[in-house]
C-alpha cells in the first residue's frame, strides 16, 4: 500500500494553470531519500500512476523530472 496523500484541489489547479500558461516555477520538494531540493522548473504535465499523482517538469538543463505531488512542499511563479 502506498503512503501517498492526495494534495488539495487548489494546489492541483494552480499547477494546471502553470502548465497551460507555460509559467516557470521555483519548486521545493523532498525526494524519496529525504533530501531537499529547490529548483526552477517548467511544469509540462500532471500524471496519475498506481493511484499516485506526479508533476512532470523540465529542468533548465538535463532530463525531465517526475515529482510525486505530495512531496512538493512549495512552489511559486518565477
Amino acid at each position: 500500500m502506498s503512503d501517498y496523500h492526495p494534495i488539495g484541489c487548489e494546489t492541483y489547479a494552480a499547477l494546471e494553470i502553470a502548465i497551460v500558461q507555460g509559467v516557470r516555477l521555483r519548486v521545493g520538494w523532498q525526494s524519496p531519500d529525504g533530501r531537499w531540493h529547490l529548483e526552477p522548473l517548467l511544469p509540462v504535465d500532471l500524471r496519475t500512476r498506481r493511484h499516485e499523482e506526479y508533476l512532470i517538469a523540465q529542468r533548465t538543463v538535463g532530463r525531465p523530472l517526475e515529482i510525486r505531488l505530495d512531496r512538493i512542499r512549495r512552489f511559486k511563479p518565477m
